[in-house]
């Protein structure tokens, strides 16, 4: 089982950037996928998800994220994205997919003022 995430980099803010996570070694569609991101010296936080096939692939968000981040996934991909859009200095992070107790390694947003 593997989460392999791309698509981060550097942005000024007001931009937008999409990451990705491959998913590999389950059934993805049958899994609720999430995001997390960690900046430096703060703790784990969630940033959206989405659910199972059971749900229908119900959405759920933080409350910080307001509007700005959308995630969807691709069955046929086995990949998950996250579109963030309207980035602000406060959104740079490693951000990590996640399925249960499983984290991939992440990948670095950085935002420029």
């Amino acid at each position: 089982v593997e989460l392999v995430e791309s698509g981060g980099g550097l942005v000024q803010a007001g931009g937008s950037l999409r990451l990705s996570c491959v998913a590999s070694g389950f059934t993805f569609s049958e899994y609720s996928m999430k995001w997390y991101r960690q900046a430096p010296g703060k703790e784990l936080e969630f940033v959206a998800g989405s659910g199972s096939s059971v749900s229908g692939h119900s959405t759920f968000y933080g409350d910080f994220v307001r509007g700005r981040f959308t995630i969807f996934r691709d069955s046929a991909k086995n990949t998950v994205y996250l579109q963030m859009n309207d980035l602000t200095p406060g959104d740079p992070a490693i951000y990590c997919c996640n399925r249960g107790v499983l984290y991939g390694r992440g990948t670095q947003v950085t935002v420029t003022s």
